[in-house]
């Protein structure tokens, strides 16, 4: 029997939006502050899948230039309608305190690789936006409406207003249709229509261990909306965490086939409830009932074995983790903090066979640092890379960083000393408390390339270096990682673990480092 094995999306893959047009697969996820936004992996099978795209490539589309951690593009929504990919998405400014300041847009594409169109704005009320496109041609946003005041329910329900196409609007009143169960935090709304009931799936709960999917259903689009007796239709057991953890923010497609199956997001620890891979995507079997509700197959925990459906099998030809830099673009899995790849801090061209980065800001900012990085995706990995730089003083640096936000990061660095000159040492800021992890740098002086090494195995990393192309050594201790997480901040967060390559330059003179490759290895 064909099986899905979840998560189909591992690591940091939150939030999926699930589509089928034809007979393709497609799963939208978000991004935060990561740069390009969305992720659209696609599939044939629901088995196998690839990376396609990212939507959001222009600053015009998305400009995240001083985006808080975990800001940014929230929960998009991928549909199809009229020869036409509509996708929204919410560009996130605040989040802590009593207001949130989350700007929701729409873009269009004929075809799935673009090109998308330049944003329209629709709202700000709300994030998890999400459209649905009624028989009759009317098209409606559907979002979850923010209540800042003192003494409310701060999730207040899910806001329903027309859209016109004609008008690039919203147009008309807005209603809302649902103000949840009490499982409470209602988000993600999602409409889907069958044998005359129109089917609202929400998430509840929090995106944490509580983490739910619950359904409710009317006959009238704007309601009133009852709750399936059942709810929640998914969540997870926590009293056996070897299963997939947080599982909830649901989305619905039924095969050419009429199975229907159930995209979510979940989680899963390594340790003290950490996931430091982040959120990530899997999928469920779902069938309805003879008095017109849906449910998980096997009940309302995730499974992490899952019959696939009745389609051909459609594996993809795997990519290479092997970057040597080479290409004239970079490779898909490349992201950047908050702001576009452009020649002024990353070039393929500058040095053939390299790529070079030229000197951005801290490791704090939330503005231009010039750092590329790439989603760990196994909780076994190792990843190298081979660094050319020259530093003349202390605030340059260059090296193989574990990124999680700006708060929490480890960072293998070369930089110079007074004393050392150029030299190598590790920097880590847990909580966002800065911290050298050795006594004293290790001194490299006279060695123009500099590999290095980062190995994760589960909550620990261990850092290598090699001067002479080919005996490594260990530099420090096994350093503990737990706390690149969603779950280690005193204030929720919602991205993943990368690993990736960085330079800043704190003196302003924007000094470039070249690395020669980047290899990027999932360990079995």
């Amino acid at each position: 029997m064909k099986q899905i094995t979840n998560p189909v999306l591992p690591g940091y893959h939150p939030d999926p939006s699930f589509l089928r047009v034809g007979d393709d697969y497609y799963i939208a996820t978000s991004t935060f502050e990561w740069f390009p936004g969305v992720q659209i992996h696609h599939s044939k099978d629901l088995v196998n899948w690839r990376l396609l795209n990212y939507p959001l490539t222009q600053l015009s589309q998305l400009n995240m230039i001083g985006n808080i951690n975990s800001g940014g593009v929230w929960a998009p929504c991928l549909t199809y309608s009229d020869g036409l990919f509509y996708l929204i998405y919410t560009d996130v400014k605040s989040r802590q305190g009593a207001f949130k300041d989350t700007h929701n847009h729409l873009i269009t594409a004929e075809d799935i690789n673009g090109p998308w169109s330049e944003p329209i704005y629709l709202n700000s009320s709300g994030f998890d936006p999400s459209f649905y496109h009624e028989d009759d041609g009317s098209k409606w946003l559907l979002n979850m409406i923010w209540d800042h005041r003192k003494g409310t329910n701060s999730f207040a329900g899910i806001a329903l207003q027309e859209y016109s196409v004609e008008q690039k609007k919203l147009v008309g009143p807005v209603k809302n249709i649902f103000k949840g169960s009490e499982i409470a935090l209602t988000e993600a709304p999602h409409i889907y229509k069958r044998n005359g009931y129109y089917y609202l799936v929400t998430a509840e709960g929090g995106t944490w261990y509580t983490h739910a999917v619950t359904v409710a259903r009317s006959k009238s689009l704007d309601g009133p909306y009852e709750l399936d007796p059942t709810n929640p239709i998914l969540t997870s057991d926590q009293s056996d965490f070897i299963q997939l953890q947080k599982a909830g923010h649901g989305s619905l497609v039924e095969t050419q086939n009429g199975e229907w199956y159930l995209a979510h997001l979940c989680g899963r620890p390594v340790v003290d409830k950490k996931c430091i891979l982040g959120r990530e995507t899997a999928i469920q079997k779902c069938y309805w009932t003879d008095d017109d509700w849906i449910r998980v197959e096997g009940g309302n925990h995730p499974q992490l074995i899952v019959p696939a459906p009745d389609l051909e099998p459609h594996p993809f030809e795997k990519e290479s983790n092997y970057d040597d830099f080479t290409s004239e673009e970079l490779n898909k899995y490349w992201n950047s903090l908050r702001r576009p790849f452009t020649e002024d801090w990353v070039s393929l061209s500058e040095r053939k066979g390299y790529l070079r980065l030229k000197g951005g800001e801290s490791m704090n900012s939330y503005h231009r640092q010039s750092l590329l990085a790439r989603r760990l995706e196994s909780f076994h990995a190792e990843v190298e890379t081979a660094v050319e730089f020259e530093p003349t003083n202390f605030q340059q640096m260059a090296g193989l960083i574990v990124y999680y936000d700006t708060d929490d990061y480890v960072y293998l660095r070369v930089t110079h000393h007074e004393e050392l000159g150029k030299c190598l040492g590790i920097i880590e800021s847990k909580h966002g408390k800065y911290d050298e992890l050795l006594s004293e740098d290790i001194t490299i002086e006279g060695h123009s390339s500099t590999k290095l090494k980062a190995k994760i195995d589960n909550e620990w990393l261990q850092f290598f270096f090699s001067v002479d192309g080919n005996k490594w050594r260990e530099i420090g201790g096994k350093i503990d990682i737990s706390n690149l997480s969603d779950d280690d901040a005193d204030y929720i967060r919602f991205t993943g673990t990368f690993v990736g390559i960085c330079v800043q330059d704190l003196s302003g003179q924007r000094l470039n480092s070249d690395f020669e490759y980047f290899n990027y290895q999932e360990i079995e």
